[in-house]
């Protein structure tokens, strides 16, 4: 098993979140246009908690 030097897994850390806010965006994008507003709180929420 390989193990990841501290600056990849520093780079794969920023990629991974980076990701995530990304498909978190579209996620919440999506729920606008479908006027669905207890999924767009619960999106918020996430992001919060992700610190996104």
């Amino acid at each position: 098993m390989s193990l990841l030097r501290p600056k990849q897994a520093r780079r794969a850390d920023s990629v991974h979140r980076d990701n995530i806010r990304k498909s978190l965006e579209r996620r919440l994008e999506a729920a606008r246009s479908q006027n669905n507003q207890a999924l767009v709180n619960q999106l918020e929420a996430e992001a919060s908690y992700l610190g996104i």
